[in-house]
């Protein structure tokens, strides 16, 4: 491989001669070879759609030549339709606030720029990385800042998978919602309840984690860009980090706005904490849904088998016929995961220290990796789970009808300690309900079926009386 030799603070750095990048990414791909796992395309985005923010700020002030400014815009401009990804290999885990991949964006940016102007690259003749791109900037407010934007850009594509999943749960609702089963209550029979039902509340729980995600991104929206090196705006124009947001805004549909204290942006990484916290809230949620359904459909003949779930490949290398509750195995994994990296989030967002967090790429990575996994994850068990379902009705509706828990409904009737040794005999005799109700002549026929018409016990009221 062909080299050039590069100059920083520390002295001359070989890079390759064909490389955008410049000597302070290469110093970080060799110093932080941890994971092999580059930032996320939408880290990329937010990141080089920032500079892009900056240099046309700082150019509309003065502050930086309009030849320049173009030459910047320009090259972000081809990053982001695409070109030049692979000059991005800072690993995930480099240094602290995240310097290496700023120095990786201002390096590729100003030598795709100095050849638009006519330079050589790796000279910095014409546009510099720190003097040019990197403006009245700082790793310290422009990290978190592409944090922040690309967090929210990935929570859009988050948020409508949750609407689409609840969508889905809604829909098996409506289709189920005549199917009658027994409840359970402490994994004991209880009162029957519809299918349906069970259904409808899973879409409603998925609903109510939306809101506190959408609050985590309204905190995300806050940016604080201009900030500089500790948030009090050294080397900034004191309107360029209203037009960064305006043009950010524009870029993105999503209503940016400059924080109200630069410092608190800067010391504080609260809204990470808040996307953890939303994230964690969907995954617990998720979490239990996910093992309702595995037990739902547990058999087929030793189990509930209630409701059966799409086969979608052999689920043993040595017992032929087995399948398994693939889809639903395969999300609880992803949302263990996925709380690991909330957990990690907040470790990071705790561990700043006066003027600022250093722990940013921490933050970053574990956003990115949640997000996309559970995007991920959502899209492919609603495919190839959820709108798959179906329901064992015969089974459902015979658990419902042996259950001793339909003599609650005798309460009005009879009372709650003479229902109660109604279904003593019941069990030890190995009767129904209604047979041993008649045998002690406790209700006459007509009002017997009133009271015990499991349609009638799944809504409120009191079967054969309202």
């Amino acid at each position: 491989m062909e080299y050039r030799i590069e100059q920083d603070s520390l002295g001359e750095v070989q890079v390759p001669a064909d490389a955008y990048l410049g000597s302070q990414a290469e110093r970080s791909r060799r110093l932080f070879p941890i994971t092999g796992l580059r930032e996320h395309p939408k880290m990329v985005d937010a990141y080089v759609m920032l500079k892009k923010a900056c240099a046309i700020a700082n150019g509309e002030l003065g502050l930086l030549d309009s030849e320049v400014s173009r030459a910047i815009v320009q090259a972000a401009d081809e990053i982001l339709e695409g070109n030049l990804r692979d000059q991005f290999p800072v690993d995930v885990f480099h240094m602290g606030a995240g310097t290496s991949f700023n120095m990786n964006v201002n390096e590729v940016l100003a030598n795709r720029a100095e050849e638009i102007l006519g330079g050589e690259r790796g000279k910095y003749q014409k546009v510099n990385p720190n003097d040019h791109v990197n403006y009245g900037q700082s790793t310290n407010d422009t990290f978190p800042t592409a944090m922040r934007v690309m967090s929210r850009l990935m929570l859009t594509d988050l948020l409508a998978e949750v609407e689409a999943l609840a969508d889905a749960f809604a829909k098996k609702g409506e289709e189920f919602d005549g199917v009658l089963k027994s409840g359970r209550t402490h994994l004991q029979d209880a009162v029957p309840i519809r299918l349906g039902q069970e259904f409808a509340a899973y879409a409603a729980a998925i609903r109510r984690c939306i809101p506190w995600l959408e609050s985590a991104g309204w905190e995300l929206q806050e940016l604080g860009i201009g900030g500089s090196a500790a948030g009090t705006g050294l080397n900034t124009h004191p309107q360029y980090r209203f037009r960064v947001v305006e043009l950010l805004s524009e870029w993105t549909g999503i209503e940016f706005r400059a924080a109200p204290d630069l410092r608190e942006a800067m010391q504080s990484q609260l809204p990470m904490s808040a996307l953890a916290a939303a994230i964690r809230l969907l995954c617990l949620e998720l979490t239990r849904i996910t093992n309702d359904l595995r037990l739902l459909c547990s058999g087929p003949l030793t189990g509930l088998a209630e409701i059966t779930l799409p086969p979608v490949q052999p689920g043993s290398s040595i017992m032929p016929g087995k399948v398994n509750p693939s889809m639903a195995e395969n999300l609880n994994m992803v949302l263990f995961q996925v709380i690991g990296q909330c957990d990690a989030m907040d470790w990071c967002v705790q561990a700043g220290q006066l003027e600022l967090n250093v722990m940013m790429p921490g933050m970053a990575f574990s956003s990115q990796f949640a997000q996309q996994m559970l995007t991920n994850a959502l899209k492919t068990f609603r495919e190839n789970c959820v709108v798959g379902i179906t329901a064992n009705e015969d089974r459902c509706r015979y658990y419902a009808e042996i259950s001793p828990s339909l003599a609650t409904a005798l309460n009005p009737y009879v009372g709650y300690r003479k229902a109660a040794e109604v279904v003593k005999v019941a069990l030890k005799q190995g009767k129904t309900i209604p047979e041993v109700v008649k045998e002690m002549g406790l209700l006459d026929e007509e009002t017997l079926k009133k009271a015990l018409d499991p349609a009638s016990l799944t809504e409120p009221g009191i079967p054969g009386k309202t």
